[in-house]
């Protein structure tokens, strides 16, 4: 405790010394630190676990700059095509990989699929989509990263809870040498959230821990417990490619429903009809057998009419509580398709 405040203390002067923006930064940072330790005492994270992370952090403005840089959501700016994101993301080398890890982890994987009903080739599909593999995981330090984020202030509640959801793990055992990821909190093989690493990492090689840095069983259990959390149905496709008739009339599967989050994701989207009204209207599968009639899909055209379309099901929904994005969504299901053939 000493340490940080002294830390604090410290920069302050070299604020009042040097009077540059960045010490000023850098004070502020070590005094919002403090709110960061009154809130985070408040949710149960222990002194211990504080007075040894605290003193370490400094601000990150490389992060900040990041963030700042993120799209702004205009209305109004084009949507690019699918096409040259699933040539990048579902290419030969991420599917031959893909088929790789497939096969080397085929004994966990049903395992897992028979607890979550969550596809093995699903769940690898996350995984090469989310890190390639556990190969590319981040190398950002979370705790300084999130707390950075959070006094920036931009999104200060997210981050700051991001933050102590952090100091939760390290708490419950995780190193804080192990709390790398993206610079915006993400860590670990499925690229989690601290706060969704709290509710929902697994143990998926019985060793006691949910190590979703360095155990494939344990990164894939975990993203298979989130499918499963998040409303996955079993043994209902994600969704197939097919092909739209010529002169088809679109002004009957208008989509009138609003979606409280994502909303332009999902106004893409048609209206839902079942797979036997879909048929009946002559959309035609193009690379897989029909689902049960009864089914209910939407169609989505992401390089517009006369290209390739998707009907999407349910669990197609469910990918998109992963990550709020058509063509990530798209990748996964595609890229899991190929993985297991």
């Amino acid at each position: 405790m000493k340490r940080w405040f002294g830390s604090m203390v410290a920069a302050a002067g070299y604020m009042l010394a040097g009077g540059s923006a960045l010490a000023q930064d850098e004070a502020g940072f070590q005094a919002y630190l403090m709110q960061l330790r009154t809130q985070a005492i408040a949710k149960g994270v222990t002194v211990r676990t504080l007075d040894s992370v605290l003193p370490t952090l400094t601000l990150n403005t490389r992060v900040i700059e990041l963030d700042r840089a993120q799209p702004g959501g205009n209305p109004n700016a084009g949507i690019p095509d699918f096409a040259p994101y699933k040539a990048q993301h579902v290419g030969a080398a991420i599917i031959a990989r893909g088929r790789s890890a497939y096969q080397s982890q085929r004994g966990r994987l049903q395992r897992i699929e028979d607890q979550t009903g969550v596809p093995e080739s699903v769940m690898v599909a996350i995984w090469g989509h989310e890190t390639s593999y556990g190969v590319v995981m981040g190398g950002f330090d979370l705790p300084r990263a999130l707390a950075s984020l959070a006094y920036e202030g931009r999104r200060r509640q997210l981050f700051a809870d991001e933050f102590i959801a952090a100091m939760q793990m390290v708490d419950r055992g995780v190193p804080v040498s192990q709390l790398k990821g993206s610079w915006a909190g993400a860590t670990g093989g499925p690229q989690f959230l601290p706060s969704v690493y709290l509710r929902l990492a697994r143990d998926g090689d019985g060793d006691g821990r949910a190590d979703i840095w360095t155990s494939p069983a344990d990164t894939l259990a975990s993203i298979g417990n989130y499918f499963s959390n998040a409303g996955w149905r079993a043994g209902q496709p994600w969704g197939l490619a097919v092909t739209v008739p010529a002169g088809f009339d679109r002004s009957g599967i208008i989509n009138r429903l609003i979606s409280p989050r994502c909303e332009r994701v999902f106004a893409r989207h048609s209206g839902w009809k079942t797979i036997a009204e879909w048929r009946a209207l002559g959309i035609t599968p193009q690379t897989r057998l029909w689902p049960d009639d009864r089914v209910q899909a939407t169609l989505l055209e992401p390089d517009g009419p006369g290209k390739t379309a998707y009907l999407l099901t349910g669990n197609y929904r469910v990918i998109l509580d992963y990550n709020c994005s058509n063509f990530y969504a798209l990748s996964v299901g595609l890229l899991a398709d190929a993985v297991e053939h």
